[in-house]
């Protein structure tokens, strides 16, 4: 069956394409703010639906529908900056992902998980286009093109905000380097409660600057911890700043969240602790009293550290145009046309599924 072609919307005189972006946590907001902005530049009209974790947030620039106002748009594409969308909204369903493979689970738990509900993946980079076509294969009841992800393209776009914010967050380290501390929330995975004190201790000594980041389902108790190293050679970012922050930091220190495969995407020296399947890229460590010594290295990488840091970034997500929100309306545009092939009928896991979602949404309406 081929994907459902959403309708237009009159407003006046003028067709203008309406579309819908979904986040179900604050994390998927940099997803899609710069998908939100192209589609805007491109003359569409987006919409955001953003529910639990993320209820009560913005997108700049977007209205924010609620979930009966979603339904009665009636857009040509659901864009889903999570595992799942509301298949229960009219359009193609589209899947951005959350976040890059960084191996957490096992694949048939994990990124390459597939639910029965969306139509169309827009992939990062090689590392995961080729499962990805597989599986479609396999399947055929989604298509795939890669396009690389939106929330990277503030980090290669020269005059964006990102840019500009990142500068001024620089300023605040008086020429000193800048380190990127951030953390999952998974807890056997989590630093965060292993490395407050090595970090306290390097932030005291003033040595370099830190910018500290928690994953939003991290437990109060982190928060407040990590708040209270704010000062003088440190300062806390919410998880809208993550792009912000990453742009100005020179290293990352982190564990096996997928803020690793973002940051390294700039070719820039990470250390991770205890990290769930450490690779050459990596300057991984299990003893929170090395910490002092691995940003020693990570702030003189060697030639084998930057050629592994290179070829990862290149695999995982080789576009460094700032132009990936534009391959991502272009490729959807494309499903939308028909020129990517016939699709088959979703699986009847799909239904147990969209039924799972009404409940969690609380929408029953048909």
């Amino acid at each position: 069956m081929q994907a459902e072609i959403g309708t237009r919307v009159r407003v006046g005189d003028a067709l203008m394409a309406d579309f819908l972006l979904f986040a179900t946590e604050r994390y998927g907001l940099p997803i899609l703010q710069p998908l939100a902005e192209a589609l805007q530049a491109a003359g569409h009209r987006p919409h955001a639906l953003l529910v639990r974790g993320a209820a009560g947030a913005r997108l700049s620039g977007v209205p924010a529908l609620d979930v009966r106002q979603a339904v009665a748009l009636r857009p040509r594409a659901v864009f889903s900056a999570a595992n799942d969308v509301p298949t229960f909204v009219r359009g193609a369903k589209v899947q951005l992902f959350h976040g890059f493979n960084v191996e957490k689970r096992g694949d048939a738990r994990g990124h390459f998980r597939i639910r029965g509900v969306f139509d169309l993946y827009c992939t990062q980079g090689p590392a995961t286009t080729a499962p990805f076509r597989e599986l479609a294969r396999r399947h055929g009841h989604f298509a795939v093109v890669e396009t690389g992800w939106p929330k990277l393209d503030p980090l290669f776009q020269a005059d964006s905000p990102v840019q500009r914010e990142a500068q001024a967050l620089r300023a605040s380290a008086h020429g000193r380097p800048v380190v990127l501390f951030a953390s999952t929330f998974t807890e056997r995975l989590s630093a965060a409660p292993h490395l407050h004190d090595a970090i306290a201790a390097e932030i005291a000594r003033g040595e370099r600057y830190w910018l500290l980041t928690l994953h939003p389902k991290c437990v109060p108790a982190l928060f407040e911890r990590y708040r209270a190293l704010a000062g003088p050679n440190a300062a806390f970012v919410e998880t809208e700043q993550l792009i912000v922050a990453q742009r100005a930091a020179d290293v990352l220190v982190a564990d096996t969240t997928s803020v690793v495969s973002e940051f390294v995407v700039q070719r820039k020296p990470v250390v991770t602790f205890r990290n769930r399947a450490p690779k050459p890229h990596m300057l991984d460590f299990d003893d929170p009293a090395r910490l002092p010594e691995m940003l020693a290295r990570a702030f003189a990488p060697d030639r084998s550290l930057r050629e592994a840091i290179a070829a990862y970034a290149d695999a995982i997500h080789p576009w460094r145009d700032g132009r990936s929100s534009e391959r991502v309306i272009a490729a959807t545009e494309a499903l939308l046309r028909g020129e990517l092939g016939r699709l088959r009928r979703k699986p009847m896991t799909a239904w147990w599924r969209a039924l799972q979602i009404r409940r969690e949404l609380g929408y029953w309406g048909f």
